[in-house]
């Protein structure tokens, strides 16, 4: 492997304002290296060469003129495709929209643009980013750079593998009910779920409106915290934005610091069906925070136990009405129009051909949710046990600081294993699920390989609304403590491609 390709997102950025690289070589790099590994891994359903290098000559240009660059100038990143990219190929993993062009950025997109981050390309994901595992893209399964024959997560497992394989130091993830930690935990990467509205989602193809959040993916917790601080902030186009200041998530990765925090762990995430290596590494990470310093007390949230259920409640019923927009008439796939059939026929046509089958599943258990006589049953008591699930949150962040569990109750599970069993699918959820329902913030850090397959374990640290520095202080002190440990990142391990 190229140098480049194995420094830090940090340490590039620093090495291509200092002049000891170009962007267009760090680009280039990395660009090679998805050309050499890709078709193994299936992280990209785009790679816009000429877009990432026009973007890297920008930079140095920029540069070679004496102008300030940005903390993350010159860094590429693979961006999840499921933000609108104008003149970039976005399909949120789905025929449905196969050869769909933007005529325009998503917010958070443009803002990478603004802040000098070279956009490699769109990662494959879960259609319409519905799975736990990226086996539902309609483009074929992304593998986990660990095990290729291993699920890399969902639904953004592209993006988390993109960075397990060294095809890019930053990448973009949504997360609707764990889908930027879920794969980060998998690949041994760090993922964020930012609290929801404070980054912007103008622009992103929506799953379920009330729950998608995106958020960045990184090797280490500062580049994660670099990227986080690049994509917040207000946005007037998204009607739920928050209009608050960036939280300082750079100064709290860099201090790095528990002492005399106080680190709940949530009694209810643990216990039948969560694999021993996993509780293994998830009981070293907690004793490894005492040792730092904190104070670690058991918490109780009962009403954590109902967040699957009430989640796919929620969630099918609001996609069941985002996902009527695609009736073939205005964009995308359009199929049986031989001018003999309505547009009631080519509509059902289109979406018989263009759905898969776990959308279809999700759109029928979302319109029977909200049908009458069922609406209240269903989708109104699930909103209920979302409130309890808010108050279980607002009573736990009374006592400690954060909250802390295993991101997922097993390692990466076979592809294939899972795909007929969609119960099973859903529980890899289970623990970052009530994050979305709140609305806070949550991440996931590697802590480790679990004894049994020597695959990526992670810790999932749960914040309250607006403290999403409080991720970065408790995610660096744990990440600097295990580095010291090992001697060297988690990510050096990883097997070659």
């Amino acid at each position: 492997m190229s140098e480049l390709i194995k420094k830090t997102a940090a340490e590039t950025a620093a090495a291509v304002a200092a002049g000891e690289v170009s962007a267009v070589e760090v680009a280039q790099a990395h660009l090679d290296r998805i050309a050499a590994v890709d078709e193994k891994v299936n992280a990209f359903l785009h790679v816009d060469t000429e877009g990432a290098l026009a973007a890297a000559r920008a930079v140095d240009a920029k540069r070679a003129a004496g102008e300030e660059l940005g903390p993350l100038a010159g860094v590429p990143l693979a961006l999840k495709d499921v933000f609108t990219t104008r003149g970039v190929p976005t399909t949120a993993g789905s025929k449905i929209l196969e050869g769909w062009i933007p005529p325009y950025d998503a917010t958070l997109t443009r803002r990478l643009k603004d802040a000098g981050i070279v956009i490699l390309g769109k990662t494959n994901m879960d259609e319409f980013a519905m799975g736990s595992s990226t086996e539902n893209s309609a483009y074929g399964p992304t593998g986990n750079p660990w095990d290729l024959t291993r699920i890399p997560g969902g639904s953004g497992g592209g993006s988390a593998a993109a960075l397990a394989a060294y095809e890019a130091p930053l990448a973009i993830g949504t997360d609707t009910g764990g889908s930027i930690r879920q794969p980060g935990a998998v690949t041994g990467t760090v993922g964020v779920k930012p609290t929801y509205g404070t980054v912007s989602r103008y622009g992103l193809i929506a799953f379920s409106s009330s729950l998608d959040q995106g958020g960045p993916c990184a090797r280490t917790v500062l580049d994660a915290a670099l990227l986080h601080e690049a994509i917040a902030g207000h946005d007037p186009l998204d009607s739920t934005s928050i209009d608050a200041p960036v939280r300082p998530m750079v100064e709290a990765a860099r201090r790095a610091d528990v002492k005399g925090l106080r680190v709940g762990v949530v009694k209810e995430f643990g216990g039948e069906g969560y694999q021993a290596g996993v509780m293994q590494r998830f009981h070293e990470s907690v004793e490894l925070l005492r040792s730092l310093g904190a104070e670690v007390v058991e918490v109780s949230c009962p009403s954590f136990s109902y967040a699957l259920p009430a989640y796919y409640l929620i969630a099918p019923s609001e996609a069941s009405s985002n996902l009527a927009r695609f009736d073939a008439m205005r964009y995308g796939l359009r199929v049986g129009d031989d001018g003999s059939r309505s547009a009631e026929e080519v509509t059902a046509l289109t979406r018989e051909a263009g759905f898969g089958a776990e959308v279809k599943r999700r759109i029928m258990l979302g319109t029977y949710a909200l049908s009458s006589g069922y609406y209240d049953a269903y989708y109104g008591s699930a909103q209920k046990v979302r409130t309890l699930i808010t108050r279980d949150f607002e009573r736990a962040f009374g006592d400690v600081d954060v909250l802390v569990s295993p991101t997922t109750p097993t390692t990466a599970f076979p592809i294939g294993e899972r795909a007929d069993d969609p119960m099973a699918m859903y529980l890899a959820d289970l623990c970052t699920i009530p994050s979305n329902l709140a609305g806070n913030s949550a991440m996931s850090v590697p802590v480790g390989l679990a004894p049994e397959d020597n695959l990526p374990v992670g810790l999932q640290i749960i914040a309250p609304a607006l403290a999403d520095e409080r991720l970065y202080l408790v995610g660096a002190a744990v990440e600097a403590a295990l580095n010291d440990k090992w001697g060297h990142p988690l990510l050096e391990e990883a097997p070659a491609l």
